[in-house]
C-alpha cells in the first residue's frame, strides 16, 4: 500500500501543475511496541535468536548461502481455473468461517503441491508450515490512517504435518489458510510487535506466499499514460516455488510431486488473466 501511494505521488511530480495525491501520515508510533511489551500468545510462526555466548551459537543455523541457478516460470490462471479450485473447496462443505476466496484456494493448492514434493511415505510427521503476508491497516483498533506510509503487514501462517495435508480434503487446507489471517486481530497484532521487541527473532516456515492481485500499481496514471505491465524484480537467490496444476483430471498430488521435482531451485509466478 505504501509504495502505491508513493508511485501515486510520484506520478502527480510528473505533472506540471498537480498536487500531491496523498499527503503522507508519518507517525510510526501507531505500530510502536507497547510500554511494557505483552506477548499474549505463543506465535510458533516466529523464531527466536540466541545471541552467541564467547562467539559460540546455542542454535543451529538456519540459512545456508549457496550460490544456485534461478529459473522463472510464470504460470497463467483464468477465471475458469480459480472457479474450479473454488469449487473443489466448497464440495465437500465448509464452515461459515471459511472464507473461499481465490487467494485463499490458490494458497491452499500451492502448499499441498509443496508439501507433496518430497517423499510423503518418509516425511508424513514433518511438519509443513506456510506463511503469507497480511495488510493490518484495517485489523487494529483504531485502523491506521490510509495515508499512512510505511510497512503495515506481518506474516499469519498455517501449519500441519504432510501426511494430513497429502490425506486432508482440500476445503479443510482452504479453512486452515482461511483461518491464519481470521487470527490477526488487534491484540493479535500488538503481541506480535512485541515479541519482536523483546526476542529481536524473525518469521519462520517452510516458504511464504505472496499477493500482488490488488496492489493497484497499474491504476497509477503518469503524464504518458498507465502502465502497460507489472511484475516483480527477479532476485538471484533462492525463492519459494510455487506451482499450479493445468490438467484439471489429475489428483493434484502425482502432478504436483512431478513438476516440483524436475524443476530446479527458484521462482515461479502465478499470475490471473
Amino acid at each position: 500500500m505504501s509504495f502505491k501511494i508513493f508511485l501515486q505521488n510520484l506520478a502527480s511530480l510528473a505533472f506540471d501543475d498537480k498536487p500531491l495525491a496523498i499527503v503522507l501520515f508519518k507517525d510510526r508510533c501507531l505500530i510502536a511496541s507497547r510500554s511494557p511489551p505483552h506477548v499474549a500468545f505463543t506465535h510458533p510462526e516466529l523464531y527466536k535468536l540466541e545471541l552467541p555466548i564467547d562467539g559460540v551459537y546455542s542454535c543451529p543455523p538456519l540459512f545456508e548461502s549457496t550460490q544456485e541457478d534461478l529459473d522463472f516460470k510464470i504460470f497463467r490462471l483464468s477465471s475458469n481455473d480459480i472457479s474450479y479450485l473454488k469449487n473443489k473447496a466448497n464440495a465437500n462443505g465448509t464452515t461459515p468461517s471459511t472464507r473461499i476466496t481465490s487467494f485463499n484456494v490458490l494458497t491452499a493448492h500451492v502448499w499441498r503441491c509443496k508439501a507433496l514434493s518430497r517423499d510423503v511415505e518418509k516425511n508424513k510427521e514433518r511438519v509443513s508450515t506456510l506463511l503469507y503476508a497480511v495488510n493490518i491497516r484495517s485489523r487494529l483498533k483504531p485502523p491506521l490512517p490510509l495515508s499512512y506510509c510505511g510497512n503495515a503487514v506481518i506474516s499469519s501462517y498455517a501449519s500441519a504435518k504432510c501426511g494430513e495435508l497429502e490425506e486432508k480434503p482440500f476445503f479443510e487446507l482452504v479453512d486452515m489458510v482461511s483461518k491464519g489471517a481470521a487470527r490477526l486481530t488487534d491484540e493479535y497484532v500488538r503481541s506480535f510487535i512485541d515479541w519482536h521487541e523483546i526476542y529481536k527473532g524473525f518469521v519462520n516456515g517452510e516458504f511464504p506466499i505472496s499477493s500482488w492481485w490488488r496492489l493497484g500499481f497499474a491504476e497509477v496514471e503518469y503524464p504518458w499514460g498507465k502502465p502497460r505491465i507489472q511484475r516483480r524484480e527477479l532476485q538471484l537467490r533462492s525463492q519459494t516455488e510455487n506451482l499450479w496444476e493445468r490438467n484439471h483430471q489429475a489428483t493434484g498430488r502425482e502432478e504436483g510431486r512431478k513438476a516440483i521435482a524436475e524443476k530446479k531451485t527458484g521462482m515461479l509466478l502465478l499470475c490471473l488473466d
